[in-house]
């Protein structure tokens, strides 16, 4: 009440603003508070759950209309946290003696502290409560309306039981005086226990529950203290006078007086219950009236009625303690007192299973059977099987777990008694002179079912007693026998179904399924108890599906059998749900298609969908009743099937079960009729929960599938719609929802449901979001997503008020879920939408997001929101940011933060001294971190300036990568600084720190231990999975971001290089060896990524490291037994690994033991990646162009041809390893055990038929090449057939697809992977093996070179026209077959006479088009640039902007290209000419031979050069003749001189001398085909005298002229060798060959002790060699 010490106190107060001084005697008036508890409220309220911003709140008080608004808000804020107080207490009560309870100690702490004053505090504030006056509108002002009143009249109605409720709980764990039980009963017998309140006026239909709330918590009280559970074991051990109530008198005066009101009976039952029993012998007929009227009064049908209107024991405290004070004054009330005195035994019964719905209580009562409750046990067993629902009603009741249910089950399995009625005596039985004892003289069945069914039969001699006293049903005449007969319940009930499956069409099926519906009941609690009992009730199981289908096909069904019947199937398909699917299918019951589903239009349409007998029920029964049962059950049921894992099959079954929910239901059902309140939203929640399931499988790819279906149906119709008006409904009317709540807590109120509801809502339409393919169209749930809610709000601005929610801290935290979906995925501004909302919404989001006892995942939610909005929502991030501007001294614009900015909060988590407390856990740290970083991506400057000039920002941002962290989930992400640009000072230096303590070697130590323990399973227990992931992947990033800023970084040690190298090599091997889970194989995947880019960067750092193969080999080999969807890409990885293993440190003496395996592991992995190659390309083939526009891009054959896919790295990996086998032994050995060959081959022969597999192709060919180059692998090579593989497919490589002309020379890079190139590696492998196998090969080469002659011919005149390297390089690989070849003239004669003249015609004219465009540098740059267009290749694309440079560098730059692409082709035609010379010297006479032999047949050889001595032309009409050779020679001479008057190094690059070595080979054989083709013509006697006497003259004066130029070149050469030697500088001739290492010099001795004792003659056998 108001006061005037708090009035003048208020006015005293200067920190108050005046204006919510004012507003705060408003306040005061209204609520009848002092000014200063007035004032405290609307700060409390400003601060928690005002809804707009501070700034309007000004605005607000100002303008009568908002302040009358916002008065009648704080006051239910203000009723609203009275109750909360109350309702700590209770969660202090509930929770103190629960050891599993964290905080019990604490709780029990504030208990004790509580307990001195708790009972005398709040039983006056309850008696003040209950006696005070109603507020006016003259007291309390004008804002106490009728409604305000009543609003007042319900809060003191809700304090009122909530003081009753802590009372309650209070003495259930302490005793209870004397004195207070007096004084409490008087101040209930004065309140009327409810009914009396002093304001009873107002209380109208609405209040009722509250009313009968306070009266039964008033009877409780009293019973608690009347101690029955004392007095019951007083009287056991037989010393009742030590009960504190043995000589009270005056509370039996008060009592005497009860008995007009229900609430009287528990408290009258008690107190004649301790009457009787601490006086038995002043028993009178005071006792015994009272005892009447407990009767009359309902005792146990109230008892009934308020443990159920208590609710369940779930999470119910009150529920429970109620339930086990009533079960001790019902037990004790049993035993002292006759079963016939007490009333109705239904009644009896109804009351006993609401109290044994406590589990513990069934587990009390098993101990001791035989008393207490145990009495109306034996008193149903009496009457059963003649009434089967008391006993069976019981015993479900007494079913709590499985060592209850194994005694239910037992109990019922072994009965002794059959009790049966009849209206007459039988005339088969036989029975004493009084009646009471018969005897069967013959044996009977008990029911009337044919022959082969289950049935029970009595024997003969059995004995019944007939039972005095017992009546039986009202209104039959007869008797009620007992007969001693043993038999098993469980057959009994399966007789009673197959009597109902015979009655269901009669008029016996009510009375048949009121005897079953307790029998369904009890099967179904049994089965959800303990499942291993299904198995001994399959007889009962196996008839409910036909029990079922008949029932369902009745005209008048009986619903409630029905639905016990769906609840069996629910507890059977929890266990077995394909069992019942396909038991189930066939009953008709479920929705059915009765044509097959092929598409998502026919499913969407319902073509062919039947409703089956459950939608006819729906329709024709329980909606016009309004209930809804079945409906219920049939909800359960499809989402217990949906939960089980169907198959794809029999998910497809389910198809039309789930139509029908999203059709027909979720549409609709708010707007059927309903006769009980709650089920609407129960329903709707049971819809909800089954589309959530069927989300949240895993998607099969079968079309149409469950998920797909709800995908679709969710986002295009009216279902879709329903979900958003159920997430519409909004935060205010849930809390009305709550408020309207009697019970204080629990999870079974409507509230509850209601909130459940929303929050299925919320994870669908997320899961919706996220499983809808793209599309380029919104859908209609995307369009009502960001256009208008269920009540025409905004949607969005529903969405984001659910903040204000504090009941469940999910609801909000989903919905800011879905928030962060919409801003991902949805084309809108989350800012707009709010509207004027916005400001206030964000000071409740940072509201909660910076308080320290909020919900952790709430603030996490958040954190992730903003930083998904950082990137998508511009405007609401700058709203959050909240930074205000002002001009700095130098003009430019300062920003730092405003009071409602989320960096402050942000920046605080990153505290280094909030780390480790309760309200800063590593998550919402890691949350943190990441929302920083999203503002460093995005390129935030102006937040980016803010946080940079914090004190300790850079500091505190590190902090966890320099402390021991032992949880792997305590780390961070350290990701964040691979986004940062120009480093700050502090930050430079925080790196330099992690450097110099040694922090890389201690995370590097720290994230191979974490591998090596993720994937060892030992961390199961935590969130670790996901943890660890995140965190190797952060070091990971800053490993690589270290290899290209190693100066940066810091990271510039090659000794801790090669220890973080070896670290992650150990965690890889770990990750691929310790198991074949799906986390480590990604594990591993993210490792060896890292590893890979380890060894490119850090080569030279590497050599010197521990062998790479063998561990790199182990990985390799574990991987290939591991599942192929989950590995390819590992496996890429490490094949790339091997190959960079091997270029860089080779085959050393520790790995070499490794090679056999690791080529027979990697050989049998090209042999099955080359078949299943041919696999794919025959799919693709047979394909054709009909499906050229199929969508199967996630078919597997379109991912082996790929530069980096397992098959070719393969290949190239097989490459390498040929290549470190020097004599390709462990390679014959792998060939012999593994035809992989001709796997190879084979794949190759198909993708040069197809032309596909470029790549593929391409690493075969440098594979075979590689082999080729020793004996031993040509020969396997050759004999594994080649030529047949490669000849005829070549052809398709070259030839158009329709006519089969060849194509045109194209001009790109040599180096590119072409069709082209292939071809050219085709002539090399052909080259290679015809030099190595020599005769063993020439068929194939000649058959080779015949198939392919036109492009052979082609090439060698294409030089003259196109000369592009990729062309020259064709050339150069053609002319150096033709060189091979020509060692073989004889046979190629024979075999193909005019292809060897039109050779050699067409090698006369290349080297003439060779010579002429050497001679003529002006001339081939003119074809360089205007022909063929082209230059030096272009380069990489610069990474950042270069300022543009002056005309003559451009100039400059643009000369130098042209000249190096000039040198390029020179030195390729250089290259050509040389073979070409070589190529004729072997179709030109030996020169020694044609000068010695006079017998000589000049036939055998054909004139090359015509006899003319003219310049060689460019043009083809031109005869090449001496004088192209004479040419040829001075071109070569002149090169020569060019190249000795350069102005280089003393030191002779490689290049160089290669280029001499060039030009003295082509200046050696064009004088050898000069000197052979003149001999020939001067011998040929065809050739005139005057031609051969020119000839003469004109080589005579040509060489002469040759040798004095050679002569100069040799004195250059002279002098730069004298030259070199006054530089004390030396020069050697390269070695042609490599020197013989350890294995050959170990052969060599091998064979020289083999053959030391050789003789003469068998030395004379071998030709020896130097």
């Amino acid at each position: 009440m108001c006061s005037t010490s708090a009035a003048d106190k208020l006015k005293a107060d200067k920190d108050t603003p005046q204006a919510l001084k004012d507003f705060g005697l408003r306040i005061s008036k209204l609520l009848g508070l002092d000014e200063q508890q007035s004032v405290q409220i609307l700060q409390c309220y400003l601060q928690e759950d005002y809804r707009a911003t501070r700034n309007t709140l000004k605005a607000v008080l100002q303008d009568e209309r908002q302040s009358q608004a916002l008065l009648l808000k704080i006051a239910d804020y203000y009723y609203e946290e009275r109750l909360c107080v109350l309702r700590c207490v209770l969660h202090l009560l509930t929770y103190f003696q629960d050891e599993r309870h964290p905080y019990s100690a604490e709780y029990s702490n504030c208990v004790s502290k509580l307990e001195k004053d708790l009972v005398s505090t709040y039983r006056q504030q309850f008696e003040s409560l209950s006696k005070s006056e109603a507020p006016t509108w003259e007291t309390h002002g004008n804002l106490m309306t009728e409604r305000q009143v009543s609003h007042w009249f319900v809060q003191c109605l809700k304090e009122q039981a909530l003081l009753l409720e802590i009372l309650f709980l209070y003495y259930a764990y302490f005793e209870m005086p004397p004195n207070e039980l007096s004084t409490f009963t008087r101040l209930f017998k004065e309140q009327g226990f409810g009914q009396r309140q002093t304001n009873r006026h107002l209380v109208d239909k609405s209040m009722d529950v509250l009313v009968e709330r306070i009266g039964y918590f008033s009877s409780l009280i009293l019973v608690e203290g009347m101690d029955i559970d004392f007095l019951h074991k007083c009287a056991l051990e037989d010393r009742t006078e030590q009960h504190q109530f043995y000589d009270q008198q005056d509370i039996c005066k008060m009592l005497l007086t009860f008995g007009d009101i229900s609430h009287h009976g528990p408290v009258l039952l008690a107190w004649v219950l301790l009457r009787h029993t601490l006086r038995p012998e002043e028993v009178s007929s005071v006792i015994r009236r009272l005892g009447h009227t407990t009767l009359q009064l309902g005792v146990f049908q109230y008892l009934t009625n308020m443990l159920q209107a208590l609710g369940s024991t779930g999470n119910n405290c009150t529920a429970s303690t109620a339930r086990m004070c009533i079960y001790g004054l019902m037990s004790f009330v049993i035993t002292s007192f006759e079963e016939d005195t007490l009333g109705s035994q239904q009644h009896l019964i109804n009351a006993a299973c609401e109290v044994l719905a406590a589990p513990s209580l069934a587990e009390l009562f098993w101990e001791s059977p035989n008393m207490g409750l145990g009495v109306i046990l034996d008193s149903a067993v009496g009457v059963f099987p003649y009434k089967t629902g008391p006993l069976l009603q019981l015993l479900t009741a007494l079913l709590s777990d499985k060592s209850t249910a194994k005694k239910v089950y037992t109990f019922l399995d072994k009965m002794s008694f059959y009790t049966e009625a009849y209206k007459h005596k039988p005339n088969d039985v036989i029975s004493r002179e009084d009646g009471t004892l018969w005897r069967r003289q013959t044996p009977k069945l008990l029911y009337p079912l044919g022959v082969g069914q289950t049935n029970l039969r009595m024997p003969q001699g059995c004995f019944g007693l007939v039972c005095e006293g017992k009546q039986l049903s009202v209104g039959e005449q007869g008797f009620l026998v007992r007969w001693e007969y043993s038999y098993s319940s469980w057959t009994l009930f399966t007789c009673e179904i197959e009597m109902l499956l015979h009655v269901v069409s009669t008029a016996d099926v009510l009375a048949h399924c009121e005897r079953v519906k307790p029998i369904l009941d009890l099967v179904h609690k049994i089965i959800s108890t303990d499942w291993t009992v299904s198995d001994c009730l399959l007889p009962l199981t196996s008839r409910i599906y036909m029990l079922l289908q008949r029932l369902t096909s009745v005209i008048n069904p009986p619903v409630d059998v029905i639905t016990s019947c769906v609840n069996c199937l629910i507890a059977l398909a929890a266990r077995q749900p394909g069992k019942v699917w396909s038991s189930l299918h066939h009953t008709g019951f479920l929705p059915f298609a009765a044509t097959p589903l092929t598409n998502m239009a026919q499913t969407i349409s319902a073509e062919g969908m039947k409703a089956g007998n459950y939608g006819n029920l729906l329709v024709l029964i329980e909606q016009p009743r309004g209930e809804y049962s079945v409906t219920i059950a049939f909800l359960r049921l499809v989402t217990t099937l949906v939960k089980g894992q169907l198959g794809s099959t029999q998910s497809r079954g389910l198809i039309p079960c789930v139509l029908l929910v999203l059709k027909e239901m979720l549409p609709t059902y708010h707007k059927w009729r309903y006769n009980t309140y709650g089920v609407r939203e129960r329903i709707g929640c049971l819809i909800l929960e089954l589309v959530h399931a069927i989300l949240n499988l895993n998607q099969d790819g079968d079309a149409p599938s469950l998920q797909s279906l709800c995908i679709y149906s969710l986002a295009n119709t009216e279902a879709g719609q329903a979900v958003v008006n159920i997430m519409g409904v909004g935060v205010d009317t849930i809390n009305m929802v709550l408020a309207a709540q009697p019970s204080s807590g629990g999870s079974e109120g409507p509230g509850q449901v209601l909130i459940q509801t929303v929050k299925l809502a919320f994870s669908v339409t997320n899961n919706v979001i996220r499983l809808k393919p793209q599309s380029d169209t919104a859908s209609p749930l995307e369009q009502a997503l960001t256009q208008h809610g269920g009540h025409s709000n905004n949607l969005i601005a529903v969405l984001a008020k659910y903040i204000y929610h504090k009941h469940d801290p999910a609801l909000p935290r989903l919905a800011i879920q879905l928030l962060k979906r919409l801003a991902t995925v949805a084309p809108m501004s989350v800012y707009a939408c709010l509207g004027s909302d916005a400001a206030a919404i964000r000071d409740a989001f940072l509201t909660r997001l910076q308080s320290r006892t909020e919900d952790m995942r709430i603030k996490v939610t958040i954190l992730e929101f903003l930083t998904v909005a950082v990137e998508t929502q511009p405007g609401l991030i700058e709203l959050f940011l909240n930074l205000e501007t002002k001009d700095g001294s130098d003009g430019a614009k300062e920003f730092s933060l405003g009071e409602w900015s989320c960096l402050s909060v942000v920046l605080e988590l990153l505290d280094s001294k909030q780390q480790g407390k309760y309200w800063c856990p590593p998550l919402l740290h890691r949350a943190a971190l990441a929302f920083l970083h999203a503002l460093w991506q995005d390129r935030r400057d102006s937040a980016l300036s803010v946080l940079r000039t914090k004190e300790k920002f850079w500091e505190n941002l590190t902090t966890p990568l320099f402390g021991n962290l032992p949880p792997p989930s305590e780390t961070t992400e350290v990701c964040v600084l691979k986004e940062v640009g120009v480093l700050d000072p502090c930050l430079k230096a925080a790196l330099e720190s992690f450097s110099s303590k040694r922090r890389y070697e201690f995370w590097s130590d720290y994230v191979r231990d974490l591998v090596c323990v993720a994937c060892d399973g030992e961390e199961e227990g935590l969130r670790s999975l996901s943890e660890s992931q995140m965190l190797i992947s952060a070091w990971r990033t800053l490993l690589i971001l270290s290899t290209s800023h190693s100066e940066v970084m810091h990271l510039k040690d090659d000794s801790v290089r090669q220890k973080l190298f070896m670290d992650v090599l150990e965690g890889t091997k770990a990750a691929l060896l310790m198991s074949q889970s799906v986390f480590c194989l990604r594990l591993g995947s993210m490792m060896v990524t890292l590893l890979l880019i380890l060894l490119k960067q850090w080569k030279s750092v590497l050599v010197s490291a521990p062998a790479l193969l063998p561990p790199l080999s182990l990985m390799l080999e574990s991987v290939l037994h591991a599942e192929q969807q989950l590995t390819d890409r590992t496996k890429a990885k490490l094949l790339s690994a091997l190959i960079l293993a091997l270029q860089n440190q080779g085959l050393n003496g520790q790995s070499i033991t490794q090679l056999p395996q690791l080529l027979l592991c990697v050989c049998e992995m090209v042999q099955d990646e080359a078949l299943a190659l041919i696999d794919s390309t025959r799919h693709t083939i047979q394909r054709g162009d009909v499906q050229e526009d199929s969508m199967e891009t996630d078919s597997p054959h379109f991912q082996k041809d790929q530069q980096d896919s397992v098959c070719v790295l393969a290949l190239h990996l097989s490459k390498e390893l040929c290549r470190a086998d020097e004599d390709g032994e462990q390679w014959l050995q792998v060939v012999r055990k593994l035809p992989v060959l001709p796997s190879v081959l084979s794949a190759l022969e198909l993708s040069l038929r197809s032309k596909q597999n470029l790549y593929f192709t391409e690493a075969a060919l440098h594979l075979l090449l590689t082999l080729a180059r020793t004996p031993q692998g040509a020969a396997a090579v050759a004999g594994a057939g080649v030529i047949q593989s490669i000849c005829l497919p070549l052809l398709s490589v070259y030839e158009g697809p329709s006519n089969g002309a060849t194509q045109a020379f194209v001009r790109k890079s040599q180096d590119a992977p072409s069709w082209p190139g292939v071809y050219r590696l085709s002539l090399s492998l052909m080259e290679s093996l015809l030099k190595t196998v020599r005769y063993n090969f020439i068929n194939e080469a000649l058959d080779f070179v015949g198939v392919h002659q036109e492009r052979i011919l082609q090439c060698l005149n294409a030089v003259r026209t196109v000369q592009s390297l990729a062309c020259l390089d064709e050339a150069d690989h053609t002319v150096g077959f033709l060189l091979q070849l020509s060692n073989f003239c004889k046979e190629w004669q024979f075999h193909l006479p005019q292809l060897l003249r039109d050779v050699q015609v067409n090698l006369c004219y290349l080297c003439q088009t060779c010579t002429y465009l050497l001679h003529s540098k002006k001339m081939l740059h003119h074809y360089l640039q205007a022909k063929n267009g082209e230059g030096l290749p272009p380069g990489p694309h610069p990474q950042r902007v270069i300022q543009p440079a002056s005309k003559e560098l451009v100039e400059g730059e643009r000369e130098e290209a042209e000249s190096k692409a000039l040198q390029a082709v020179q030195c390729s035609l250089l290259k050509i000419l040389s073979k070409t010379l070589a190529t004729l010297q072997h179709f030109t006479p030996d020169c020694c031979q044609i000068l010695l032999d006079q017998s000589m047949d000049l036939a055998e050889y054909r004139t090359l050069f015509v006899l003319s001595f003219t310049t060689p032309a460019f043009d083809s009409d031109v005869a090449p003749s001496f004088g192209t050779l004479m040419a040829t020679i001075n071109v070569a001479l002149s090169m020569l001189g060019e190249i000795e008057k350069r102005k280089e190094p003393v030191a002779v690059s490689e290049d160089t001398q290669a280029l001499k070595s060039l030009l003295m080979f082509s200046m050696e054989n064009c004088f050898y085909v000069l000197i052979s083709q003149a001999v020939r013509c001067l011998k040929d006697p065809s050739v005139l005298p005057r031609d051969k006497q020119r000839l003469k003259q004109e080589l005579s004066s040509e060489l002469v002229s040759f040798s004095w130029t050679e002569a100069r070149v040799s004195a250059s050469r002279v002098t730069t060798l004298r030259r070199l030697q006054e530089k004390s500088c030396s020069c050697h001739i390269p070695r042609t060959k490599p020197l013989l290492n350890q294995k050959k010099h170990q052969k060599h001795l091998t064979r020289g002790q083999e053959k030391k004792n050789w003789t003469v003659a068998q030395c004379s056998t071998v030709l020896f060699s130097d």
